[in-house]
């Protein structure tokens, strides 16, 4: 079975907290910023996964990478951050930050290396997710986005842009009807 990955609709949001709280991860501010993209993967219309790019200017946060117990294990985690970072990568972002407590394994796979929390930048210190939701304790990492880069999926990766963020509370048009599907 594939799993389909598209944006959050505002619909989404209860299950997607479910989930959060099912995986032991935080949702304060989720919902809440402006500039929070949101992604879905769905398989047979339910929620399986979830993953959040925080947009900061020309840097960003990645939270909320959560997968259902059932789907775990399977690459549908690596999936979603590599489309997580395919955005980044389209938006031409410099440098995307992450939080784990446990995780950085699975993360390095992926394009992120460790980095000192004291050098990680005011605007992503700042954020929610690094200053009140996750323990002082958790290891911060980034990854620095290039068009092109190693783990990214390919030019030709289609995603369904119906929504931005779940702060907005009607989608947002797009002209495009596109789609990632994962297996």
């Amino acid at each position: 079975m594939s799993a389909r990955i598209e944006f959050a609709q505002p619909a989404d949001l209860p299950s997607i907290l479910k989930l959060l709280n099912e995986a032991g991860l935080p949702e304060a501010g989720l919902a809440c910023r402006p500039g929070t993209l949101i992604l879905t993967a769905k398989e047979d219309g339910e929620l399986v996964g979830c993953a959040a790019l925080e947009l900061y200017g020309e840097r960003a946060v990645l939270r909320s990478v959560a997968v259902a117990a059932g789907r775990r294990k399977v690459g549908l985690g690596g999936c979603l951050v590599d489309v997580a970072l395919d955005i980044a990568c389209r938006l031409r972002l410099g440098d995307v930050y992450l939080l784990t407590e446990g995780a950085e394994s699975f993360f390095a796979q992926h394009g992120f290396e460790v980095t000192e929390r004291a050098g990680v930048p005011d605007v992503i210190a700042g954020s929610v997710e690094f200053n009140s939701c996750c323990c002082a304790n958790a290891t911060a990492m980034v990854s620095r986005v290039r068009l092109g880069g190693k783990g990214r999926p390919s030019a030709g990766t289609r995603i369904d842009v119906t929504a931005l963020s779940l702060h907005d509370l009607a989608p947002v048009a797009s002209d495009r009807s596109e789609t990632r599907h994962c297996h």
